[in-house]
């Protein structure tokens, strides 16, 4: 029957010759595409709903080039929403899709809004073809067929309830995002990547005062971030705070302290603005967890001290963390909510594509690792910024345990940097 079907399906394209690659809507169209894909020779590029946390951990997979055009193949067609997601991430790695071959049209509106949106559908078949075939060898009679017209005219999708992505992140240039920023310090974190070239953030994981501000002097004018831990510093002083900021001035970055903060509000507000680190006072940046809800983002937005921009944790580079889908996406309409508040997301996919003014930032990038003893996973910076959507690059011990830490620094921005100009460019 497959067999078969692919036969048709390739019988009717008819004039339609000027594609390289086949692509089948997952899931169930991947086997129609494969069949075809054998059939005629032509190469077959596969979509994942979602990008996998092990593997290559891509979207798009297969062999193809920039430019290149790519047949859609999909069963059946309701509103076409499914052939535009496809669409849309054979996009964002470069690639073209004008045409769609389908089994079923179900003449609810669907080809009208893939023409709108520059697709053109090609159908082996629509229900009212197929209602006709049903009763004329009396599978069915006149009632259903009238019941199923009249439920199909009933349900017409517009054009305008189908969510297309007005923006796509990946492919703006950081310059053009900072528009969208409604936080002062995201806004500015824009500018610093823009100016200087830059989008390494160095996880300054270090237990000395001494050694944590040499390697803020060493490597500052390769930096938009540091991020530090700063209750693991043995000697913290509020000296020691002065000349990180100082330095951080000197060089043009932001200050990150990765406190992950998670409890209740007022809890949070003493954290952060009270205590020995008065965090409030000197970090440009801070991590949260979604998990307590509005209450933390509103206590942090309550809290004296400076401006200061929120990334909310989304997933986490660890395996086998408990970060599910579920409360990834949570954790980005949270942001979403406050704009004012959070400037991005720490996640280690393209979960929010479509909003410009969130910034990813995207731990565990290495180039000589693929992992340590502790669960923590890598990856290569063109790997991060492709493929897995980060804005800015988290990399420690790349750098911190390197003998030459500014040569070190230098590389993972070039790479980090150029992953960017060919990401946008694409």
């Amino acid at each position: 029957m497959m067999d078969t079907l692919a036969d048709l399906l390739i019988e009717h394209l008819g004039s339609v010759k000027d594609y390289k690659l086949l692509c089948g809507v997952p899931y169930t169209a991947l086997p129609i595409a494969t069949v075809m894909s054998v059939k005629t020779g032509v190469s077959m590029v596969m979509r994942r709903k979602e990008a996998k946390d092990y593997g290559t951990r891509k979207m798009i997979e297969g062999k193809f080039a920039e430019g290149d055009s790519c047949l859609i193949v999909e069963d059946v067609v309701t509103s076409g929403g499914s052939i535009l997601e496809t669409v849309n991430d054979l996009k964002n790695v470069g690639l073209s899709a004008t045409d769609a071959i389908v089994v079923l049209n179900r003449q609810q509106g669907g080809e009208n809004i893939l023409k709108i949106n520059g697709v053109t559908m090609h159908s082996l078949l629509t229900i009212s073809q197929l209602l006709e075939y049903l009763f004329e060898a009396k599978c069915i009679d006149q009632t259903i067929v009238d019941k199923v017209k009249n439920y199909l005219t009933d349900t017409q999708i517009e054009n305008n309830t189908i969510k297309i992505p007005k923006y796509n992140r990946l492919k703006m240039a950081f310059s053009a995002r900072a528009e969208y920023s409604k936080n002062a310090i995201g806004k500015k974190l824009f500018q610093i990547m823009s100016d200087k070239k830059t989008n390494l953030c160095i996880a300054a994981d270090l237990t000395s005062s001494t050694k944590l501000l040499t390697l803020a002097e060493q490597i500052g004018s390769h930096i938009c971030i540091l991020k530090t831990h700063i209750d693991m510093i043995e000697d913290y002083s509020k000296t020691f705070v002065e000349k990180l900021r100082n330095i951080a001035k000197a060089h043009n970055f932001l200050i990150m302290e990765d406190r992950k903060f998670a409890d209740i509000g007022k809890t949070v507000s003493w954290q952060f603005s009270k205590g020995v680190y008065n965090i409030s006072s000197w970090a440009d940046l801070i991590t949260a967890h979604a998990l307590p809800g509005k209450g933390l983002i509103q206590a942090i937005n309550e809290s004296e001290g400076k401006e200061r921009g929120i990334f909310l944790l989304a997933e986490m580079s660890s395996t086998g963390n408990l970060c599910t889908e579920s409360y990834s996406a949570s954790s980005i309409k949270l942001a979403q909510e406050y704009p004012e508040s959070v400037a991005g997301i720490v996640c280690q996919s393209p979960k929010f594509v479509e909003i410009p003014h969130l910034i990813q930032l995207t731990p565990g990038i290495q180039l000589d690792n693929v992992g340590d003893n502790l669960g923590q996973q890598y990856n290569s910076p063109e790997h991060a910024v492709m493929d897995k959507g980060a804005d800015i690059g988290v990399v420690g011990r790349g750098i911190t345990q390197s003998e030459n830490p500014i040569a070190a620094a230098e590389n993972y921005k070039n790479l980090l940097w150029a992953a960017y100009l060919k990401r946008i460019e694409n």
